[in-house]
């Protein structure tokens, strides 16, 4: 399994690109999990932020949603 370049639209990581694990077919999770803030922050205020993958834009390059906010660890 490789991995796959996404940008994140939308909430607290829009415009962030990054590299998620890609499927066998070649696709991102159809969701991921982000934690934030991470490292020496406060823990009271760190969340998960809920991203859903949508469809390659015209470039072929894939988007993830922003869904929702949840407190840390109610998405897993």
């Amino acid at each position: 399994m490789g991995e796959v370049s996404v940008r994140f639209v939308g909430g607290p990581a829009h415009d962030l690109v990054r590299e998620l694990p890609a499927g066998p077919d070649g696709t991102p999770p159809t969701r991921w999990i982000m934690r934030h803030p991470r490292g020496d922050e406060p823990v009271e205020s760190v969340a998960d932020h809920l991203y859903e993958r949508e469809q390659p834009d015209a470039t072929g390059a894939w988007t993830m949603r922003y869904v929702r906010t949840d407190p840390l660890g109610v998405t897993e």
